[in-house]
């Protein structure tokens, strides 16, 4: 697929995070075509990750469809796609294994950022981060099985080790799921389980 040519400026962002969102509505008077592609179709508000991964509120209540939120900004189309590469001497964005091609008069990095393992890859098996819903899917998961395995173990230490949960970062999200979990663990789920006492969980922010 090639985007079709345009008579005005293309300007094509890359990212439908708040910065390729905050772009996209800051040329909405422009007289340019904007097209913003992003590898999902739904912008995700990312300081709310850790109460999805804590299981307080669903995926769905922090996600909003991209096309949704620019609906009545008509100099923008909202594409899905992977981009692989950026064609500088071509101009173009290439996306989704070559397949999809998107030219460009002035373009916009807006991909966001990842966790860093600090050249450890195998760190993240065992780590994982928290900078989207599937990474928050990924840790609710973790964090409530830990729970189901304590109540299954006979052994003391082995439940007081699925009991422990080690966070590490102290910046807001690090801070804010360090402060919930116990809240959870004391409070939310305390009378769920019969051989467990969900109010020993202990909570260590590096």
């Amino acid at each position: 697929m090639t985007a079709p040519a345009a008579s005005r400026p293309r300007v094509v962002i890359i990212g439908g995070g708040f910065a390729g969102l905050s772009a996209a509505k800051a040329l909405a008077g422009a007289d340019v075509e904007v097209t913003l592609l992003d590898r999902s179709n739904h912008h995700t508000f990312q300081p709310l990750l850790y109460q999805v991964a804590t299981a307080v509120l669903a995926p769905s209540e922090i996600a909003s469809p991209i096309r949704w939120l620019l609906r009545r900004q008509h100099n923008v189309t909202v594409l899905l796609g992977a981009v692989d590469r950026v064609d500088v001497a071509r101009r173009m964005v290439i996306a989704d294994g070559g397949a999809m091609e998107v030219r460009y008069d002035y373009l916009i990095l807006a991909t966001g950022t990842r966790h860093a393992y600090f050249d450890h890859p195998e760190w993240e098996a065992l780590a994982p981060g928290l900078k989207s819903l599937e990474d928050a899917r990924e840790m609710r998961g973790r964090f409530l099985l830990a729970f189901e395995e304590a109540e299954k173990s006979d052994d003391v230490r082995e439940r007081e080790e699925f009991l422990t949960f080690v966070i590490v970062g102290g910046g807001p999200t690090g801070a804010e799921l360090a402060g919930m979990l116990p809240e959870i663990a004391r409070r939310g789920i305390a009378r769920d389980f019969r051989r467990i006492d969900t109010r020993r969980t202990r909570v260590i922010l590096l």
